[in-house]
C-alpha cells in the first residue's frame, strides 16, 4: 500500500521494467549482501551520522556569524538539506543498489567517466573525513584521559573501526545504536540544561533576536545557513547500505526524513538554550562552546563527561564513515568502475572486506600527512558536487521504469535542490576549487588508467565467461 510522509511525498508504481534481477523471496533486486537492516537500526544509522561531532563546536562558529539567531540559520540549513535528501529517498528505493550517488549517476548520463567522478568525489569525501574524525579523536579529548600520541592513536582506532566494521552490518549498527544515543543524550544535557537557567528566571531570551554589531540579517542569515548546513552533512552515507536493507521501500524515507527532521529539532534547541544562556560574544571564540554553555547554567555537569560524550561521538562518526567508504567502494566495484577484487566478501560475514582494508589503509595514510585542514574544507565542495549530479539523476531517470513500488519526489524539489547547492557552491574559496579540481582532475586520470589496462587484458574464454 502507498504511504504519505507529505502532501510533496508519494509512493509509485511504475510499469516498465528495469535491467536487474529480482529476489523472488523478498521482491527486491537481488544481491550478495545480507539484508540485516531494520528500520529502526536505519534511523538510527542516519541520526547518528547526522548528529556527528560536528555541533559540539558548530555553535561557537555559529554565534560569531549571526549572534543569538543561530537558530533560524538553523532550520534554513534543514530545509535545505531537505531537497536533496527527496531525491535521495527516490533513487534508493528506486535502485536499492550500495554505491549511491555513482549508481545514480551511471544510471542517468550513461558514461561511466561520470559515474567514476561522483564516486571519486564520495570516497575522498568519506576517506578523508574519517581520517579527521580520528585526528580528532586523538586530540584534546582523548588528551585528558590518556596522553597519548596522535599519530598512534590515529591509525590504531581506525583499525579497531575496520574490525567492527569488517564482523557485520548488524554488529556495526547496533554499536551505532548505542554512541547513537550516548551523543544524543549530551546534547539533551545542554537542552535541559538551557531549560532550567530559563524556567529558574535566569539567561536573556532577548539574545535569540540579536544579530552581532555591524551586520546584515538577511546576508548574516544566509551566512550562517551555510555553516550549519555542514552539521546536516551525512545523509547521503546512508544510501551505500542499500542492498543491506530489509525493507527500503518503506523504511527508507521515514528513516531518512525522520532522522533529518529529529536532528533539526535538537540543533534548533541547543542553539536556543546556548542563545539564551550565554552571550554570542563569549560563544564565538571558544573551542568548546557547548561546554561553556552547560557551565554557565551552573548545571553541575563534570568537564570529563563531556568530552567523553564527545569521544563517543567521534568515533560513531568514524564508523558509520568507514561504514560507507568501503559500500561505496564494493558498489563501484559491482559496477566496474574499481577494480574487480574490492567486491570480495567474507563467505560467513558477508561484508566486503577488501574494500574495508582499502579505505581504512588510504585513511591511516591520510592521518599520517597531519595538515587536513584544506582538505576537510574540500571535501564539503566534493558533497555539493555528489548532491547537484543526485538532483539531476532523479529528473533524467524519470523515463525508466522498474517493477517494484518506490518512492516519488515532488518534481520541483530536486530542481530547488540544484539551485541550493550552486547557492551553498559559491560561497567556497578560491583555493577550495583549486584543490577540489586537482583531485577530480587525478580522479579522471585514474579511471582513464582503469579503462586502458581493461582494454589490454585478454578476452574472457566461454568457460570463464560461464563461471
Amino acid at each position: 500500500m502507498p504511504w504519505r510522509l507529505a502532501p510533496f511525498y508519494r509512493a509509485r508504481m511504475p510499469t516498465t521494467p528495469a535491467s536487474f534481477e529480482i529476489d523472488d523471496q523478498s521482491g527486491l533486486p537481488a544481491t550478495r549482501l545480507r539484508r540485516a537492516i531494520t528500520g529502526p537500526l536505519l534511523f538510527l544509522f542516519i541520526l547518528g551520522d547526522v548528529l556527528g561531532a560536528g555541533i559540539y563546536a558548530l555553535t561557537g562558529v555559529l554565534a560569531s556569524e549571526v549572534g543569538g539567531v543561530m537558530w533560524a540559520s538553523l532550520l534554513i540549513a534543514l530545509a535545505l538539506a531537505l531537497l536533496t535528501a527527496g531525491s535521495y529517498a527516490e533513487l534508493v528505493t528506486k535502485y536499492p543498489r550500495a554505491g549511491g550517488a555513482a549508481v545514480f549517476a551511471e544510471r542517468a548520463f550513461g558514461r561511466p567517466v561520470v559515474s567514476f567522478l561522483i564516486g571519486f568525489c564520495m570516497l575522498a569525501a568519506g576517506v578523508t573525513s574519517a581520517a579527521g574524525l580520528s585526528l580528532a579523536f586523538a586530540g584534546e579529548y582523548l588528551q585528558e584521559f590518556v596522553p597519548v600520541p596522535a599519530w598512534i592513536t590515529a591509525p590504531l582506532f581506525l583499525i579497531l573501526v575496520a574490525l567492527l566494521n569488517a564482523r557485520g552490518i548488524r554488529e556495526s549498527l547496533r554499536s551505532n545504536a548505542v554512541m547513537t544515543v550516548i551523543e544524543l543524550t549530551g546534547l539533551l544535557i545542554v537542552i535541559v540544561a538551557g531549560a532550567v537557567l530559563l524556567g529558574g528566571g535566569g539567561g536573556d531570551p532577548a539574545r535569540l533576536t540579536e544579530f552581532p554589531d555591524g551586520t546584515i540579517p538577511g546576508l548574516a542569515l544566509l551566512g550562517g545557513a551555510i555553516i550549519a548546513f555542514y552539521s546536516f552533512v551525512g545523509f547521503e552515507v546512508s544510501a551505500n547500505v542499500a542492498e543491506e536493507m530489509r525493507n527500503p521501500r518503506r523504511d527508507y524515507p521515514r528513516a531518512l526524513f525522520g532522522a533529518l527532521a529529529t536532528a533539526g529539532v535538537v540543533y534548533v534547541l541547543v542553539a536556543v538554550a546556548a542563545g539564551v544562556a550565554t552571550p554570542p560574544s563569549e560563544l564565538a571564540g571558544s573551542t568548546a562552546p557547548l561546554l561553556d554553555v552547560v557551565e554557565a547554567t551552573g548545571f553541575g555537569i563534570p568537564s570529563w563527561l563531556f568530552s567523553a560524550i564527545a569521544l563517543v561521538a567521534v568515533a560513531n562518526g568514524a564508523l558509520l564513515t568507514m561504514i560507507m567508504t568501503s559500500r561505496l567502494a564494493y558498489g563501484m566495484s559491482e559496477q566496474r568502475l574499481l577494480p574487480g577484487s574490492l567486491s570480495r566478501v567474507l563467505p560467513q560475514r558477508r561484508t566486503p572486506w577488501v574494500a574495508i582494508i582499502a579505505t581504512t589503509a588510504v585513511a591511516i595514510v591520510l592521518t599520517l600527512i597531519g595538515d587536513l585542514a584544506l582538505l576537510a574544507e574540500t571535501v564539503v565542495l566534493l558533497l555539493l558536487v555528489v548532491f547537484i549530479s543526485t538532483n539531476v539523476s532523479v529528473l533524467v531517470l524519470r523515463r525508466e521504469r522498474v517493477e517494484h513500488e518506490h518512492f516519488r519526489v515532488w518534481t520541483p524539489v530536486p530542481v530547488l535542490g540544484i539551485l541550493s547547492c550552486v547557492l551553498l557552491m559559491t560561497q567556497q574559496a578560491p583555493r577550495v576549487w583549486l584543490t577540489a579540481g586537482i583531485l577530480l582532475a587525478i580522479g579522471a586520470l585514474l579511471h582513464l588508467g582503469a579503462r586502458v589496462a581493461a582494454r589490454r587484458r585478454p578476452a574472457p574464454s566461454d568457460d570463464d565467461a560461464r563461471r
